[in-house]
């Protein structure tokens, strides 16, 4: 195919959920605004309010204020929903992804 480039926009379906991308933008900032998660993933900041709503009350993470700002805790023990995943923990996740941001990107790093 001359024109297969894993980058295309043109496909309608990705491997992560958009709950899953919250969980990763706060894994790699605690104390991210909705507004810079909700910019980071394409979606509106209504709908990551409405995600992390979801998180916290399923869980997977806690929030408390600091300041003006909300700071947001992972429980990275809390196991996926998904009954074939239901036995493996969210930071086998958040590990895969935030390792590959600090060794992945640059190459350097190993």
């Amino acid at each position: 195919m001359a024109n297969a480039s894993p980058d295309r926009q043109s496909s309608s379906w990705t491997f992560l959920t958009h709950h899953a991308r919250v969980l990763l933008e706060i894994a790699r900032d605690p104390q991210a605004r909705l507004r810079d998660i909700a910019a980071a993933i394409g979606i509106t900041e209504r709908a990551a309010q409405g995600i992390v709503s979801d998180l916290h009350e399923a869980g997977y993470l806690t929030r408390s204020r600091v300041g003006r700002r909300n700071h947001y805790t992972i429980n990275p023990d809390r196991h996926f929903r998904y009954p074939t995943e239901a036995d493996v923990p969210i930071g086998v996740l958040l590990d895969i992804f935030t390792r590959h941001q600090h060794t992945g990107r640059s190459g350097a790093e190993h």
